[in-house]
């Protein structure tokens, strides 16, 4: 967990562009808010897997997000029994059950349609809180920490500067 939070925060610190550590936020919140046997969170691990994503924020949002899911449990139960039990959605839910495929999806359960509906219509507002916050970050907090006494210090050693040139060789950024 330390070395997953460590590569996060290289990241963050990172030229990683903003969008996609953002994004990985976004994945990584779905996959959270949702029951995690469902065969979208299959749909959304492959995407997280495929896409040029930071895999550590994707899997520490994961882990957030599922702890917070179960505050949400009450709102995405009201919105699945909603959603499922409106008239004009009816043939839509019928033909959803009777074919095969679409049942592996399960979304005749109140929490996993409502849950999966709402951290869809989260998901812009939170992309654009994560950016917002992934941006903010770098240019407040990391510059504050790269001017602490101890930081320029510990950055003028010849010891930091074997660090760059090794992390260099090997593909890495610092």
């Amino acid at each position: 967990m330390l070395g997953m939070l460590a590569r996060f925060f290289k990241a963050l610190n990172s030229e990683s562009g903003p969008w996609a550590i953002a994004w990985a936020f976004v994945l990584g919140m779905i996959i959270g808010l949702t029951p995690l046997l469902s065969m979208h969170n299959l749909i959304i691990l492959f995407l997280a897997m495929s896409l040029r994503i930071n895999f550590s924020g994707f899997i520490l949002a994961w882990l957030f997000f599922s702890g917070v899911a179960y505050v949400f449990d009450p709102v995405a139960d009201y919105i699945g029994e909603a959603l499922l039990e409106a008239q004009a959605l009816q043939g839509l839910w019928h033909s959803l059950y009777d074919n095969p495929v679409a049942r592996l999806f399960q979304f005749n359960h109140t929490i996993t349609l409502g849950s999966l509906v709402f951290a869809i219509l989260f998901a812009p507002v939170w992309l654009f809180i994560s950016y917002y916050l992934v941006v903010n970050y770098r240019k407040r907090v990391q510059a504050w920490f790269l001017k602490l006494k101890i930081v320029q210090a510990l950055r003028s050693t010849k010891l930091w500067g074997l660090y760059q040139r090794l992390s260099t060789l090997r593909g890495g950024s610092v």
